[in-house]
């Protein structure tokens, strides 16, 4: 059926003209023995239905336009323009899969990717706007790009960036805003997390965070009342012993005022007066009030965590330390 010693040509609108030798084509099915059509008839049929005026798909289908192209010829109907996309690939430069670990946009935001981290980095994916520039708002996307800029060359998707760029758009949010995001991760985590402290701890972990899922363990410590060191923070604590912390809590409870300020005076005292490094004196305090060695900055942490808590919880890192391993 199809017209012999003929070309079929056309301008795809990242490749460039394009020709295809009908006798190379070969006849093909449309429709199967069991009346179902196949994809070359149903998606043509739909885009001259929807009135397509541009195809814009991965460039495995690109065999697949010139069969389209003259089916439209047979049908007396005006084709789409086209544009074929070069495949992105996983890090093993094959195409990217399952295999190779997400790549379904549910998956991106679970693990705390931000919607508008992610268009952006998915911009850049084979377009390039001409310029060294990698972040842009999505306005500046939609008013800079062009189809004519799109590479001919496959992309490698690379998570080490997208995780770079997405904790660049973390520290660009309002704390506000970053503050409601966080308590929808705390929520998924199983915590409940009022905003007036999340407004206070968000810009403390804005900083330490690549992507949204980091931060219920940088906060957990501020929400959860029955807390349980975890393995690296029991040893520190152990190793610090009774006196230390019980040394750090009565210099706390001493306080008039209860802000960053006098908190950081009251533990430079016991640290000097102990003749012990900050990182010694103060890390096992850290590993007391928060459960962890790694947290928000130690001073504010600790005036987000009210005086009240943070003498209990120094009280009971106390008495571990003193309590048989």
């Amino acid at each position: 059926a199809i017209p012999e010693g003929r070309e079929v040509t056309f301008g795809d609108l990242v490749k460039g003209e394009a020709r295809f030798a009908a006798d190379d084509l070969r006849d093909f099915v449309i429709r199967r023995s069991d009346g179902t059509p196949t994809y070359l008839l149903a998606s043509g049929v739909d885009d001259l239905r929807m009135r397509m005026t541009h195809v814009i798909r991965g460039e495995d289908l690109f065999p697949s336009t010139p069969r389209q192209l003259l089916m439209f010829e047979a049908l007396g109907e005006e084709a789409p323009a086209y544009a074929h996309l070069p495949l992105i690939l996983g890090p093993d430069r094959a195409k990217l899969s399952k295999r190779h670990g997400a790549v379904a946009v549910e998956w991106f935001r679970e693990h705390g990717f931000l919607p508008e981290a992610l268009v952006n980095y998915l911009a850049l994916l084979g377009w390039s706007p001409g310029t060294d520039e990698e972040l842009f708002p999505r306005e500046e996307l939609v008013r800079r790009f062009d189809l004519a800029d799109v590479s001919h060359h496959p992309a490698v998707f690379d998570t080490q960036k997208l995780e770079w760029m997405n904790g660049h758009y973390i520290r660009d949010l309002p704390t506000d805003e970053l503050a409601a995001r966080l308590a929808t991760a705390l929520g998924e985590a199983g915590i409940d997390a009022d905003l007036d402290t999340l407004r206070g701890g968000a810009p403390l972990v804005a900083e330490r965070m690549r992507t949204l899922a980091e931060g219920p363990d940088l906060l957990r410590f501020l929400f959860v009342d029955d807390l349980r060191p975890d393995e690296k923070a029991e040893k520190m604590i152990r190793r610090a012993g009774p006196e230390h912390l019980r040394a750090a809590a009565g210099r706390l409870a001493s306080l008039d005022r209860w802000d960053v300020p006098a908190i950081e005076g009251a533990l430079t005292e016991l640290q000097e007066a102990s003749g012990l490094s900050r990182k010694d004196a103060w890390q096992p305090i850290r590993a007391a009030v928060t459960g962890s060695t790694v947290s928000p900055p130690l001073f504010e942490s600790i005036e987000l965590l009210g005086r009240e808590r943070t003498l209990a919880r120094l009280g009971a890192a106390a008495d571990l330390a003193a309590a048989e391993p």
